[in-house]
This record gives C-alpha cells, structure tokens and sequence, in this order.
C-alpha cells in the first residue's frame, strides 16, 4: 500500500477531488466462442473491499468510487451484459455502506459510480433498472469525439462547428436516459481527451484544442451534465501539462478560468447571429455576483462585435445578441479574459491573456489571471477576434435565476 499512502500525501497537500476506478473484471471469465470479447461471472469484489477498508482506517477521502472501464455495451477489448453489471454495481453500494458506516464525514457516503464506458442507451437504461433506485450516484461515460489523434483531418474538426455539433445528440441521450431511468443519479463526463491514441500530436496540447475542449464544457452543462473529468492531467498528447516541464499547455488556462467563472446555473442563450462560428455559453457566475459567458469564435478570418441583453425585444446590432432569460437587467462592469495563440498561430503551445503571453513564474507559481475591465458593462460592443476565446464576466447582470 505504500504507492496508495504516497499518492494520498499528495492528494492532501494539493487538496485533490478523489475518484477512484475499480477493476470490474475481477473474478469473471471469458465467454466460450473464438473471439469472443464477453466476460460471464459476478464481480469478485473481496480486493476492492481490503482497499476500502484500509482507506476508511487511514482517514483517506475518496469522494466517489467507480466500478470498471470501457465494458459496456460493445466495450473496448472486453465487455459485461448490463443485467450483470447492475447486480455488481448493487453490490459495489452495498460494500460502500457497510465499510464506512458510521465513519463518512458528516454523514455523506462516498458515491458510487458507473459504467465508466461510451453511452449506449438500451445498456445504461437496463444497468439502471437492474442495480435500483438510489444506487448510482453518478452515470459516467466517455467522449472521445474527435476520433483518432492520428488523424490528419484532427485539427480542422476541432474548429469545424458542424462536426462538433454532433456530440450534441449524445448530451441529449445521456440526459433523456439519466431522466427516464436513472432521477437519482447525475450525468457525469468521466473520461475525455478529445481524440484517442493519446491524442494528436501537435493538435491535442496547443491552443487549436481550446476551441473544441471549451465547447464541450459548455455543451454539457447545458444538457445537465454535473461533472466532466478530462484526459489527461500528465501524459499522451492531450495532457493538461507538458509532460517533461510539467508547465501547463493551453487547455489548462481555459479549464482554470472556467473553474473560477463559470457557476453551477447554466442560462439558456438566443443568439441572432447566422453564423454557427461563434459558440456562445451562460452561466451565473461562480462565487460571486452577475453572469459569466463564453465566447468562442472559431472563424479564421471573421471578428464578430457582441452585445448581451436580457431585454428579448431589443432590436440586434450588427453581427449578434446574445440574450440570456428574459427579464434580466444588465449593468455594471465587465472583466473580459481573452485567450488568443501566440503570433495567430493555432498551434502555438504558448496562450495570450489580454495579449499578454502566459508562463509560469520564477518558482513555478500559476501567474495570475487579471480580466481587462470595461466600466459600461453592457453598454458598448464586445469583440471577440478571429480564432480566439474569450470569458466575459458581466458584473451586475441581475439574471432572475442567479438570484
């Protein structure tokens, strides 16, 4: 257990939000048949349970446990029917409630969660129906819907609004089958990269994968999602920090300011602008009053001026308005953080804040993310440039569901 006690030292010092994955094939065996990818058998879940214990001894906090990795439906190399799968994922809460019972932080049990796989609606539905209400806390699937990060095409449909659209049905599903057959639980995202093979080369760790990883963020949100865990923090291509300097590489920025900005209350948006190039997100903002919105223009060639509004029967300015939940009222200031590539070039590893390039300091402190402040806030245009983003806070945009 000393590689467990050393990671938890760390998880501690670094205030980490722990979930851990449990090996879901344990105890099972292959399904007779050549080629055959389907494991048969109960989850053998003894080693899981000494792990649990040892942990609830020590004093460790794991906030969720999750049982298993790619077995759903087809799976990835090897898959588990979701009859099966219920009655371990059963068995999973079962354990959790008698290891720490009586000695959970204020009452709260670590959640469990499950399948950890890509969505398939007739499997989730029935892992669902077969574990029972209350036993699943969080339904987690994969995205990876980039494709391949061998290919070619990688870097244009990372800023082709079309193609990342069409995750979009997939949000929709997750949500409608959490709603139908699973109210207990929550959507989570529990494993995205973008693409797979580790990601693209010179494509998953410069700015270009910005414009797809912030979309995501967004497009989620708005389909209820409630967590969304990216791949990775170290190592492959799509990793948050350089793998040998360990300085952070753009989507970390990006995923930085929407941690500090973007509340939990997601605003539905109206946009009449025709262009489908400039993506727009709400949400309240985090911590603190007014609202938060996302921009991200994916044109390589087009700025677009944007003025934001709660009024619905303003007449539009040129380019766009965006309106978030009729009644609101705008005023105040505005903090603006807009991300752009070093020199224009989408495949810099090198993000400009405000034109400013961003680096770590003398001691490796993150720097820090000062907003330039206009003082009319909603009164004047905002630009959002060609193959830029930018994060708007709003300060006194007094939206009725942020109250």
């Amino acid at each position: 257990m000393n590689r467990w006690d050393e990671l938890n030292i760390f998880f501690r010092r670094t205030n980490t939000t722990v979930t851990f994955g449990l090996n879901a094939l344990r105890g099972r065996r292959k399904a007779p048949g050549n080629g055959s990818t389907l494991h048969v058998g109960g989850w053998d879940g003894r080693n899981a349970r000494d792990l649990m214990r040892y942990t609830v001894n020590k004093g460790y906090r794991v906030e969720s446990w999750e049982l298993g990795n790619e077995l759903c439906a087809g799976g990835v190399e090897a898959k588990v029917k979701a009859a099966q799968y219920g009655k371990d994922v059963l068995r999973l809460k079962r354990m959790v409630e008698r290891v720490y019972n009586g000695t959970a932080a204020g009452g709260r049990l670590p959640k469990v969660l499950a399948p950890g796989g890509f969505y398939d609606g007739p499997w989730f539905s029935e892992m669902l129906r077969v574990s029972g209400p209350g036993v699943v806390d969080g339904v987690t699937h994969h995205i990876y819907n980039l494709g391949s990060g061998k290919d070619k095409e990688l870097i244009n449909k990372a800023q082709d609004p079309y193609y990342l659209d069409k995750v979009a049905q997939t949000f929709s599903d997750m949500e409608a089958t959490v709603r139908e057959s699973g109210p207990w639980s929550s959507a989570w995202v529990g494993e995205s990269g973008g693409a797979y093979n580790s990601g693209g080369k010179d494509v998953s760790d410069r700015f270009a994968d910005s414009f797809w990883y912030l979309d995501q963020l967004g497009m989620s949100s708005v389909f209820g999602t409630k967590v969304y865990c990216r791949q990775a923090l170290v190592g492959g291509n799509y990793c948050l920090l350089n793998t040998t300097t360990l300085a952070p590489n753009p989507d970390y920025y990006g995923a930085l300011l929407w941690d500090r900005l973007m509340g939990p209350g997601v605003l539905q948006t109206t946009t009449t602008a025709a262009s489908p190039y400039l993506r727009s997100y709400a949400h309240c903002s985090k911590k603190k009053p007014g609202v938060t919105v996302l921009l991200i223009n994916l044109s390589n060639s087009t700025a677009f001026d944007v003025t934001v509004d709660g009024d619905m029967d303003l007449h539009p300015p040129p380019h766009k308005l965006l309106e978030a939940d009729a009644g609101a009222v705008c005023g105040g200031k505005r903090e603006e953080y807009h991300l752009r590539p070093e020199g224009g070039d989408i495949q810099s590893p090198v993000v400009l804040l405000n034109g400013e390039p961003l680096a770590l300091g003398p001691c490796g402190q993150i720097p820090e993310l000062r907003p330039a402040v206009v003082a009319d806030g909603c009164a004047s245009p905002l630009r959002v440039e060609p193959h830029s983003i930018a994060f708007v806070r709003f300060t006194g945009f007094k939206a009725p569901a942020c109250a």
